[in-house]
């Protein structure tokens, strides 16, 4: 048969600590498909122009942009995501490149920019993304869509034991009033607030285990394909 499958975007939205990054590596992994992480791309780009970037002119901003160039290798758990060829490293991942990647999240130039590099990478391969606004702004006809959830306090929890198994220093109350100013910031601001795409599933992953919501996005995605495999073949 002349059946061929065109690509597939899958996007995982919601709030910092929610377990996303967790899940989306899991469902790539799953699919055999690349993972983007479209925070560490916010992150690759305050890590390099640092705080800086803060009080840069517009101008100025836009040519620092210029010389970013996002790719990812490899799929499911070993996905990487790449600025000019260079996989990011562990220093993207630390509270200070989190604080700023955010405050640089506000400015519409860097959010057009990356916006674009997005969807780029989208016209090139299948996609498992996770991020802010994947569902709601960046891949509006993505295949399925999810917006997960959780109250703070239980993100706070979980992103303390993931701390601690790392060995880190893992202050919950810290965390907590970490995870509350982020999520004010992300939730009220004027460009592309967090909030779920109006075709998105919604799942409150609070009192659930992480195998239980892989399960359910598994499902419900392995469901929307076979459906759209039977409406191609009807064609």
């Amino acid at each position: 048969g002349n059946f061929k499958m065109s690509k597939i975007v899958i996007t995982l939205d919601g709030p910092a600590g929610v377990g996303k990054s967790t899940l989306a590596h899991k469902v790539a992994a799953n699919l055999d498909l690349p993972y983007m992480d479209s925070g560490a791309m916010f992150r690759i780009i305050a890590l390099e122009l640092g705080e800086e970037a803060l009080e840069m002119s517009e101008g100025q901003l836009e040519s620092e942009l210029e010389n970013f160039r996002f790719s990812i290798q490899g799929t499911g758990e070993a996905s990487q995501m790449c600025n000019n060829g260079k996989p990011a490293g562990d220093d993207i991942r630390t509270e200070e490149v989190a604080w700023l990647a955010s405050n640089l999240a506000a400015l519409p130039i860097v959010r057009s920019f990356l916006r674009h590099a997005q969807r780029e990478l989208g016209k090139q391969t299948s996609l498992v993304c996770e991020g802010r606004d994947m569902g709601s702004e960046i891949f509006p006809q993505a295949l399925c869509k999810f917006f997960l959830d959780a109250t703070p306090e239980e993100r706070a929890r979980r992103r303390s034991r993931q701390l601690a198994e790392k060995g880190k220093s893992a202050d919950y109350s810290t965390i907590l009033d970490q995870i509350l100013t982020r999520d004010a910031q992300d939730r009220n601001r004027k460009e592309s607030p967090l909030r779920p795409a109006k075709d998105a599933v919604l799942i409150d992953t609070t009192d659930r285990t992480l195998e239980e919501v892989l399960e359910l996005l598994l499902g419900h995605i392995k469901h929307t394909m076979s459906k759209r495999h039977a409406r191609q073949v009807a064609k």
